[in-house]
């Protein structure tokens, strides 16, 4: 059966990480991105009110330069963000429509839905206003994107139905990862025959440089091919997916991109087990054993993020950036309202109660060494 997005190409322009001259957006470059990406026959472009300075550039560098029926354009909600009513919620997509210039939004999403994100799109009542904007045809299609787990994600879908797609975080790095259970949440939007837009699927740049061991396993299968272009081949793969997007900063990410996607028509059997490979050497590196279940959590007399810890601990340890595993344990640990692993008074109540044995407060000391 047809479904939303079938016949638009497997690689959508994440307007996220848009090329930077000194503090500012470098629009003629982003103009030069963009009419590659359209002279490559690709048309699905995705920003938000939350990217700063995205939609304008967005504006100049496409909206005003080409016919509104080349492209899509998806923007998005995020009534979690300084907003105390409905009506500063609804002042998001006013202004998205005035930074754009677009007129209406092919794809609209209500942002970053989980956790405690997601009660504020309930109490502004913003999922009927989403469907009222497409009836006014100020929406074409309406749906959200999701970070947390598949038990939530089902929950949500099955309160809203009439939400066209999800868009989620998935990779082959994150595929299985118990933190953030990639696999699992594709399954459940798709249970629920929602299609799939995909973001991260080289996790932020991560997967353009992995371990060693793993970059060797795919140069030594495709000398030629750019190790980011397995991590993006492999979410394109899947099934039921409206487009993959990839936050390209550069003409020569761009020119990448184009060059393994342009005519990709899957995966071989043979590249499968190639990303199976790597996969396997990745699981081999040691990171701690936490599943994010968080009964830790809920006997810590000092409220330290230890799930949220652990997971920046194992992303040094698998990338080997501090920059980026400080900014995870930035919004994992205080962006929960939690504290950091060095005020861990190690009184030992959260290992009487994980079920994976951690020896947490000896983890929470190497944490706090390595990520200040």
């Amino acid at each position: 059966m047809p479904y939303l997005g079938e016949n638009i190409k497997k690689l959508g322009f994440g307007l996220m990480r848009l090329p930077k001259k000194g503090d500012a957006i470098d629009v003629e470059q982003v103009k030069e991105m963009v009419d590659l990406f359209l002279g490559a026959g690709f048309t699905y472009f995705d920003t938000a009110w939350a990217y700063p300075g995205s939609e304008d550039a967005i504006r100049q560098a496409l909206v005003e330069r080409y016919p509104r029926e080349r492209y899509q354009l998806a923007t998005k909600n995020a009534a979690w963000i300084n907003c105390k009513t409905k009506e500063d919620a609804i002042a998001q997509f006013d202004l998205s429509l005035k930074r754009t210039g677009a007129g209406y939004f092919d794809f609209y999403l209500l942002h970053n839905l989980g956790e405690t994100r997601t009660k504020y799109f309930d109490d502004f009542g913003m999922w009927d206003w989403i469907a009222q904007k497409k009836k006014e045809g100020k929406i074409r299609h309406m749906g959200f994107s999701f970070h947390s787990t598949p038990e939530e994600l089902d929950e949500i879908l099955n309160k809203h139905p009439e939400m066209e797609f999800v868009q989620l975080q998935i990779n082959y790095g994150d595929w299985d990862n118990p933190a953030v259970q990639s696999r699992r949440c594709y399954e459940t939007a798709r249970k629920h025959n929602k299609p799939v837009v995909i973001m991260e699927p080289v996790k932020g740049g991560m997967l353009a440089t992995p371990p060693e061991t793993v970059q060797k396993i795919f140069k030594e299968a495709e000398p030629k091919s750019s190790v980011a272009s397995w991590a993006v081949r492999f979410a394109a793969d899947l099934e039921g997916l409206i487009t993959v997007l990839s936050g390209m900063s550069s003409v020569e990410q761009m020119e990448d991109n184009l060059s393994y996607m342009k005519d990709f028509h899957g995966l071989t059997d043979s590249q499968k087990k190639t990303i199976q490979k790597a996969q396997a050497a990745l699981a081999k590196i040691p990171l701690i054993p936490c599943t994010s279940c968080n009964y830790c959590a809920k006997v810590c007399p000092q409220g330290i993020g230890i799930s949220g810890s652990f997971t920046a601990m194992n992303f040094l340890t698998l990338y080997n950036n501090l920059e980026s595993a400080r900014g995870q344990e930035n919004w994992l640990v205080g962006g929960h309202g939690r504290k950091k692993a060095a005020e861990c008074i190690r009184c030992g109540q959260c290992e009487e109660v994980c079920p994976q044995h951690i020896a947490i407060r000896d983890e929470l000391q190497k944490v706090a060494a390595a990520l200040g």
